[in-house]
């Protein structure tokens, strides 16, 4: 099964203390992680910044080139781009953002993201 991460999910292990691949594991059999160009870019540029959320989108961006797939896509925002790869493989989406979550179920496309303190769960 394919999942496409985006940003917000690439720095859940740092803000949220989700083990993201642990979780995916737990939910589906043999997971397939993609990351949009555009996401890899987003966390390049927060993770010059500093504090917090430049540690959170350091590790993030480690995660995305070292246990994921990177793949192009015509979309330049990163939410676009999530939403393109995901229809193409007609997969889930791993994220906590809720707007993209909502894109996300508007075109039929399940939707994981935080359940409880540090567990994930599927939303269709």
């Amino acid at each position: 099964m394919t999942v496409v991460l985006d940003t917000n999910a690439l720095m859940m292990p740092v803000e949220c203390d989700v083990r993201i691949f642990d979780e995916l594991d737990r939910l589906l059999d043999e997971p397939e992680c993609l990351v949009p160009q555009p996401v890899v870019a987003e966390l390049e540029k927060l993770s010059d910044g500093a504090g917090e959320e430049a540690k959170a989108a350091s590790v993030g961006y480690d995660l995305a080139t070292d246990r994921c797939e990177i793949r192009s896509t015509a979309a330049e925002y990163a939410d676009d781009a999530v939403l393109e790869l995901a229809a193409e493989s007609g997969t889930h989406v791993l994220t906590n953002d809720k707007p993209l979550a909502e894109r996300a179920r508007e075109t039929g496309v399940s939707v994981i993201s935080l359940r409880g303190k540090n567990k994930l769960g599927i939303t269709q």
